[in-house]
């Protein structure tokens, strides 16, 4: 028996091995090689290896360096064939490169990038191909660009252009002092949406924690730290996300990630309820309030810049047009310093609404007494609240409704739902205090009883009860008019949806878990009935890049985004409608004019 084990465990590795060995590796399946013909023609011929073909519509290719020389053609000598609905090149391809220049004199090192994809008839794709050449040209030989292009010409492609593509225009060309004024308008209105409201609890406990010491001046001072802080956030970020096409934001929303600073709002919450002065250990305590007492309670300028620094990686993070393209002219022309300048200045824009939080501190705090107790052990449940709301992002939606309801029903509980209304002068506020604490027994006692009905919605926890009735007084059948995405995560997926899909508009939306502007796309857009109906004619693709694997990330880096939201659009022939991607965003109206234009 044991010799029959071995015999069959070595059967298996063998074909196995011989299974895996049938594949061509890259550089077998690819041998392109690349000549110069006559001074403006280069010539690269692909040679590929048995049962290996290459995609017509992957192929193409591109001028490195210098930016005075282009492409005025591309010729690819060889037919396309239909292979399993694609067409594709089966055999040999020539490709033939004509190139062109605005400068007449001088020779210089042209590179030239050859850009393809292909699979195995064996069943294995692989991935992108990139491959470079450079030679020496001859500029006074290559026929120059047209001096000027038409202006009806130059009115149709002005229009082809994204919002996105617009803003990078702006930073190539615009001078210094319209740039930072457009970025810090963009902030102004990132300051408006989800993206920044988490941050004004987080800001407001720790001005709340100064007690009777804060002033308008010191309240503004730390806001102005905070902010800073978040800032200088989003330009490194944003840096490494031009230079490298790593978003340092979006690699920090794993689940320890979020975990770990989830905590950190625990523990301060828990120290703004009194509880380390009740006896916790010396050492757990020093542990567990580093953060909150430097950011809080001691107000030390360090602590509160720790926390807005960490804030802006984990708490806000967003996409929008304006960051979308300070991100793509930094990776396009390296230019750092432009570049970080204007996402530095649209954080700033963002940080307005927390620096007048700050400014009003010192006129609208409570005079010293037991109510600056109270004002504490609010923002410590409010705290608590932003702790759950974090953890949401890497939970079940089911534990995310039981951690509300056991929220809710606790904060009931201590503001006295259950307890009689004391007497004196203080009734009235004593009966109103108990009065919110019934409403939040009620509203978690909801959420408990929607949780274990299978219920997910926060704003609509009983949905599921729902039961509509028909005209004769009998149950109507439940309506299932609502938008309905395919989930995929990689690029292999979305070509097979594409190739499936022939003849159908096609919408891709970029999406994740922790994305806050996803979910009032999710919540407001794509619940709007008018939007669903506007998408009845598309197939809808959502590409879920919540775990930032490396498939996902690929999937990103494809189309030139740096994280979700993005919504992206392809005709009936499966292309791209390069100027019609969304990044940010849209409410309803902005969203239905925009399908409206395609």
């Amino acid at each position: 028996m044991k010799r029959f084990i071995a015999f069959f465990t070595l059967l298996s590795a063998t074909l196995l091995f011989a299974f895996q060995s049938s594949f061509l590796m890259p550089e077998e399946a690819f041998k392109p090689k690349a000549s110069l013909l006559d001074n403006q023609h280069i010539a690269i011929d692909i040679e590929l290896g048995e049962g290996i073909y290459v995609y017509a519509d992957k192929l193409d290719a591109s001028i490195k360096a210098p930016s005075t020389v282009s492409i005025s053609e591309i010729k690819v000598n060889s037919v396309a064939e239909e292979h399993d609905g694609e067409m594709v090149h089966l055999h040999k391809v020539p490709v033939e490169i004509i190139l062109t220049s605005s400068q007449k004199t001088g020779t210089v090192p042209v590179t030239v990038t050859l850009a393809f994809q292909g699979c195995s008839e064996r069943g294995l794709c692989y991935e992108p191909q990139n491959k470079e050449y450079t030679f020496d040209i001859d500029l006074s030989r290559l026929t120059p660009v047209a001096a000027a292009v038409p202006v009806q010409e130059a009115a149709d492609t002005a229009g082809q252009e994204s919002e996105t593509d617009l803003i990078v225009d702006t930073l190539k060309g615009g001078s210094l002092w319209a740039i930072l004024a457009l970025f810090f308008g963009f902030g102004l209105a990132l300051s408006l949406t989800p993206c920044i409201f988490p941050m004004i609890p987080i800001l407001s406990s720790i001005i709340v924690s100064q007690g009777e010491h804060i002033t308008a001046r010191r309240g503004f001072t730390l806001s102005l730290v905070y902010v800073l802080a978040m800032a200088f956030a989003y330009t490194i970020a944003g840096i490494m996300a031009g230079l490298f096409g790593e978003n340092l934001q979006v690699i920090l929303q794993n689940p320890w990630a979020i975990g770990a600073f989830a905590l950190i709002f625990v523990a301060l919450a828990f120290s703004m309820f009194g509880f380390y002065e009740i006896g916790l250990p010396a050492t757990l305590q020093t542990r567990l309030s580093r953060f909150s007492d430097k950011a809080g309670e001691k107000g030390g300028f360090t602590g509160v810049a720790v926390m807005g620094f960490l804030s802006a990686l984990i708490v806000g993070p967003c996409v929008a047009p304006g960051l979308a393209a300070a991100l793509i002219y930094i990776g396009q022309t390296g230019n750092a310093a432009l570049g970080g300048v204007a996402l530095f200045v649209m954080s700033l824009g963002m940080g307005v609404p927390l620096l007048l939080i700050g400014l009003g501190a010192g006129r609208f705090m409570p005079k010293p007494g037991g109510w600056m107790n109270i004002v504490t052990e609010v923002f410590g449940a409010v705290m608590m609240g932003i702790a759950i709301w974090m953890v949401s992002r890497v939970i079940p939606d089911w534990i995310t409704m039981m951690l509300w309801a056991i929220y809710f029903i606790v904060a009931a509980v201590y503001l006295g739902a259950f307890e009689p209304v004391h007497g004196g002068v203080r009734r009235s506020m004593h009966s109103f205090i108990k009065a919110i604490g019934i409403v939040f027994m009620l509203y978690g006692t909801i959420l408990l009883v929607g949780a274990l009905s299978g219920g997910t919605s926060l704003t609509q926890p009983l949905k599921g009860f729902e039961v509509k009735m028909c005209t004769d007084g009998t149950p109507a059948a439940a309506s299932t008019k609502e938008v309905a995405f395919q989930v995929i995560h990689s690029e292999a997926e979305l070509e097979q949806i594409l190739a499936a899909n022939r003849g159908k508009k096609v919408m891709l939306d970029f999406s994740a878990a922790w994305c806050t502007a996803c979910a009032e796309y999710a919540e407001i857009t794509f619940a709007d009935p008018r939007v669903v109906s506007a998408l009845d004619d598309f197939v809808l693709v959502q590409a879920d890049v919540t775990d930032n694997s490396d498939p996902e990330k690929a999937l990103t880096k494809q189309f030139g985004l740096f994280g979700p939201p993005g919504i992206l659009f392809f005709d009936e022939s499966g292309k791209l409608i390069g100027n019609k991607t969304l990044i940010g965003y849209k409410p309803p109206e902005a969203f239905l004019e925009h399908l409206r234009s395609l």
